[in-house]
C-alpha cells in the first residue's frame, strides 16, 4: 500500500522552492522528514528513549553524514565506505546542536538523537543550510518536549543585495556568508565570515535571515497540523523542593556576592566558592545530606548564578573585579620558537594561545573531499586544547568537535586577510596553554602575530574578542561584558565573538540564550565589542607593527614560474629522472601544476638555500632557450666527434647543438681537434633548421672572415645525386620468383 505523504513548500521568494515532506521514509523513527530544493535531497530522523537516563543533563547527539552516493560518486581512498565524519560534517553538526539544545527542557535527560542524511546532491544547493530545518521539522513530528520551532538559513550579499542560501557560485561573489538560527520570536545562533563589514550591516542581516526563517518556521507547524499533532509525552521530572531551595539560597548567596566582589583569581574563587559549598552541605544532617544531595548542589550552584549576576548587573563589577567594558592584562611576544617559520605568544589575563606558521606548496594543500564540496584550501587553522589548559588530566580521544569548531572560526577571521598573490600553502597551528575565556579569540590574536613574524604579508592585522551578556527582563537592566571568563560564559545570556580588522568584521559566533533580544540591545553590544577589538589590536600591533619583509633565513623561500605546456614533459623528464634529479642536486621542492584555463605549467620553487632556487630558475631557462635564427651565440664545446663537435649554449647549459666539421672553417678541416678542443668557448651563428638534414645549423665560420683566394666547392647536383641512389637501389634488388 503506497503510503499518504504530507506536503509543504516554502518559496524562497526568487524562483526556488523548499519542500518538506513526511510519511513516506523512515517511519518507525519518532519523527522523520525529507527536505528538498532543486535536486538536493536531506533526510532527517528524531529518536528519544522514553525512560530518562541517569545523568544530571541532555544526552543529544546530532549526526550529519553526506552520502557520497548522494553525489554519484564513491569515497576516497582504498577503504569504500564512509567512515568518520569530516570536518565540514562535525561544523554542520555543531550548528544544529547549538539551536537545538536549549529548546529542550532543562530537566529532560532522554537519550536523544537527531540524525541527518544528504541523500541526493545538487551543485546548486548547499546541504548544511536546511539542516536545521529538517531537524526541526523532524521534531515537530514527534512527540518531543520541545519549546517551539526553528529553523536555520544561510545569508549572503552580493552587490548590496541581501540573497538567502546562495549557492557555492554566488557565495564567490558575496562579502557575507553568515548562518543564523532562529525561531519565529527570536534569534538564538549567528555564524560566519564577512569583508570588513560593519556592526550596523551584520544586524540588517540577521534581520533579514530571520524574516525568511519566521516562514520556514510556519510551514513546519502547517505540516504537523496536517500529519496529526501529537501529545507531547510525559516523562519523569527532575525532583523540586522550594523549602529547601530557599534555605541553601539564604545560606549561599551572601557569600558568594562577597567573595564574586573580593575580585580574586579563578583558581582562588573556585577554592573559595567550594568551602562555602562545603560549609552548606555541612548545615545538613547526614541523613538530609543522603536524600538531598543532589539537590543541595543544584540549590548552590543555581544561588551562585543569582549572586554573580546581581552583583554586575547592581554594581558593574564582576568575578575578577574589573569593570564591564574592561580588558584583561595582555602580554605579547613573537618569534619564540627558533625553528618554526613563524610563532608568537598571545596571553590574555588566564588564557594563553602559542601559535606556529608553516609555510609549503601547492601539495601541502588542504585537500577537502566531501559529496557537496571538492576542493583545496591554501590557508588553514588547526586549534588544540590539551586537558592540562584548564588544570585537568583527562584522556585525549582525537580531535574534539569543539577543537573543530574554534579552529575552523579562526581560520575564517584571518583568512580573507590573506594576499590572493600569496604563493606558499599557509598552514597555522594554536595550542592553547591556558584558558579561562576564549580561547578561540586568543588564537586569532596569536595567528596575526605569528603569520606577520613568518614574513606572511597580511593586508591587515586581525583581532578577536569574546563577548557577554547578563540581562534582567523584569527591570530591564542589561550588562554588556567585553573580554568574558569561562565563569561568565556559563551564566551569562549571550555568548558572542567577534574578530576583525580597524575597519570591520571578518568573523562571528554568537549563542543567544535570552528570549527575544532587542536588535537594540545586540548593536550595542557590537559596538562595544568594537571599543574591546581594537585595543586589543592596538597590543598586537604594538608587538610587532607589520609583517616582516622577509620570511626567515631558514624559512623556504617561494618563487614560481610559468612555463609553456609543452615544456612540462622535458622539465619533468622520463619517468620524473629530471626533476627528481634537479630537486637532489638544488636541495629544493618542485612542484608543477597545469592552468585549467590557459594549459600552462605552473612551476613553485621551494628551498632554503637561494643558490639552489636559482640553479632551478637556471634550469628552466635553458629548456625554455630557443635560439633566433640570424643570432649569434657563445657555445661551449662538451662532446668531440668523427663529424663535428657537440656544443652547449653557455646561457642556456643543457641546451647542445652539433657544429658540423663543414661549419668549423673556411679551408677543409680533416680533423675536429685541428680546430677546437674540449672546453673551447667561442661565438656561432644561428641558421635555424637546415633543409637538407633537418637539424638545427650552427655555423662558426660564418663569423669568420674568408681568406684570400678562397674558392667555394660547387654545390652538388641533387638530380644527378637522386639518379645514382636509384639505380643502386634497382642494382641491390633481387629478381622475383615467378
Amino acid at each position: 500500500m503506497i503510503p499518504k505523504v504530507f506536503k509543504e513548500v516554502i518559496d524562497l521568494g526568487d524562483g526556488r522552492e523548499i519542500s518538506i515532506e513526511t510519511g513516506k521514509l523512515a517511519k518507525q523513527a519518532h519523527g522523520s522528514v525529507v527536505v528538498q530544493s532543486g535536486k538536493c535531497m536531506l533526510l532527517c530522523t528524531v529518536v528519544s528513549n522514553y525512560k530518562q537516563s541517569d545523568v544530571d543533563f541532555l544526552p543529544l547527539t546530532v549526526d550529519y553524514r553526506e552520502k557520497f552516493a548522494a553525489a554519484g560518486r564513491y569515497p576516497g581512498g582504498f577503504f569504500k565506505r564512509e567512515a568518520r565524519p569530516s570536518d565540514g560534517e562535525v561544523l554542520t553538526m555543531r550548528l544544529v546542536d547549538r539551536v537545538l539544545r536549549p529548546l529542550f527542557p532543562k530537566d529532560y535527560h532522554s537519550e536523544t538523537q537527531v540524525m541527518i542524511q544528504l541523500m541526493s546532491h545538487d551543485e546548486n544547493v548547499m546541504p548544511d543550510a536546511m539542516a536545521g530545518l529538517a531537524a526541526s521539522a523532524a521534531i515537530q513530528l514527534s512527540d518531543f518536549p520541545f519549546e517551539c520551532a526553528i529553523s536555520e538559513a544561510r545569508v549572503g550579499r552580493i552587490n548590496g543585495e541581501f540573497i538567502i542560501n546562495p549557492t557555492r557560485a554566488q557565495l564567490e561573489e558575496s562579502d557575507i556568508d553568515m548562518m543564523v538560527g532562529a525561531s519565529a520570536d527570536s534569534v538564538m545562533m549567528v555564524e560566519g565570515e564577512m569583508d570588513e563589514i560593519s556592526e550596523e550591516e551584520m544586524t540588517e542581516a540577521i534581520k533579514f535571515a530571520h524574516e525568511a526563517i519566521k516562514v520556514q518556521c510556519e510551514a513546519q507547524m502547517r505540516l504537523a497540523e496536517a500529519f496529526g499533532k501529537k501529545e507531547v509525552r510525559e516523562y519523569e521530572p527532575e525532583r523540586e523542593d522550594e523549602e529547601l531551595a530557599k534555605k541553601v539560597h539564604d545560606l549561599t548567596y551572601d557569600k558568594v556576592y562577597a567573595i564574586a566582589k573580593a575580585g580574586s583569581a579563578k583558581h582562588e574563587r573556585t577554592a573559595a566558592f567550594e568551602v562555602i559549598k562545603e560549609e552548606v552541605i555541612a548545615s545538613f544532617s547526614e541523613e538530609e545530606q543522603e536524600e538531598y544531595g543532589s539537590l543541595i548542589s543544584k540549590y548552590f550552584y543555581k544561588a551562585e548564578k543569582a549572586a554573580v549576576r546581581d552583583l554586575t548587573l547592581n554594581e558593574g563589577l564582576r568575578l575578577d573585579g574589573r569593570k564591564t567594558n574592561e580588558i584583561r592584562p595582555i602580554w605579547c611576544e613573537v618569534d619564540y620558537l627558533p625553528s618554526t617559520h613563524g610563532s608568537s605568544i598571545f596571553t590574555r589575563g588566564e588564557t594563553q594561545a602559542l601559535a606556529t606558521v608553516t609555510l609549503g606548496t601547492s601539495r601541502d594543500s588542504n585537500q577537502i573531499d566531501m559529496p557537496s564540496h571538492e576542493g583545496e584550501e591554501r590557508f588553514y587553522l588547526h586549534y588544540n586544547f590539551p586537558p592540562f589548559s584548564t588544570g585537568e588530566a583527562r584522556p585525549i580521544r582525537g580531535t574534539s568537535r569543539r577543537e573543530v569548531g574554534h579552529g575552523n572560526l579562526a581560520q575564517r577571521a584571518l583568512k580573507g586577510m590573506v594576499p590572493d598573490d600569496c604563493p606558499y600553502t599557509v598552514r597555522v597551528v594554536s595550542e592553547v596553554l591556558e584558558s579561562n575565556g576564549s580561547s578561540s579569540m586568543a588564537t586569532v590574536c596569536a595567528g596575526t602575530m605569528a603569520l606577520m613574524d613568518a614574513g606572511v604579508q597580511l593586508k591587515k592585522p586581525v583581532s578577536g574578542i569574546a563577548m557577554g551578556l547578563i540581562t534582567d527582563t523584569e527591570s530591564g537592566k542589561y550588562a554588556v561584558l567585553s573580554d568574558i571568563l569561562g565563569d561568565e560564559d556559563h551564566l551569562g545570556d549571550m555568548d558572542f565573538k567577534v574578530t576583525g580588522t580597524a575597519d570591520g568584521i571578518t568573523a562571528c559566533q554568537m549563542d543567544i540564550k535570552v528570549k527575544g533580544l532587542s536588535y537594540e540591545i545586540l548593536v550595542n553590544a557590537l559596538k562595544q565589542a568594537r571599543d574591546g577589538r581594537l585595543h586589543i589590536l592596538n597590543k598586537l600591533t604594538d608587538t610587532i607593527a607589520a609583517p616582516n619583509p622577509e620570511v626567515k633565513p631558514h624559512s623556504p623561500k617561494m618563487v614560481t614560474r610559468v612555463i609553456p605546456n609543452e615544456f612540462i614533459g622535458a622539465l619533468i623528464g622520463p619517468g620524473g629522472k629530471v626533476i627528481q634529479e634537479l630537486q637532489k642536486e638544488t636541495d629544493t621542492t618542485i612542484v608543477i601544476n597545469e592552468d585549467p584555463v590557459t594549459e600552462e605549467g605552473i612551476v613553485e620553487i621551494l628551498g632554503t638555500d637561494k643558490n639552489g632556487i636559482d640553479a632551478v630558475l637556471a634550469k628552466i631557462d635553458s629548456l625554455m632557450f630557443k635560439p633566433e635564427v640570424g643570432s649569434v651565440y657563445e657555445v661551449k664545446v662538451i662532446k668531440m666527434l668523427d663529424f663535428g663537435a657537440v656544443v652547449e649554449y653557455t646561457e642556456a647549459p643543457g641546451n647542445e647543438v652539433l657544429l658540423h666539421v663543414s661549419e668549423l672553417a673556411w679551408e677543409r678541416t680533416e680533423n675536429v681537434s685541428d680546430v677546437v678542443n674540449m672546453g673551447d668557448v667561442f661565438d656561432v651563428k644561428y641558421f635555424g633548421i637546415d633543409p637538407r638534414t633537418r637539424k638545427e645549423k650552427v655555423s662558426r665560420k660564418a663569423l669568420l672572415p674568408k681568406p684570400e683566394g678562397f674558392k667555394e666547392r660547387p654545390p652538388r647536383d641533387d638530380k644527378r645525386r637522386d639518379d645514382r641512389r636509384n639505380n643502386d637501389r634497382n642494382r641491390d634488388r633481387k629478381p622475383r620468383r615467378d
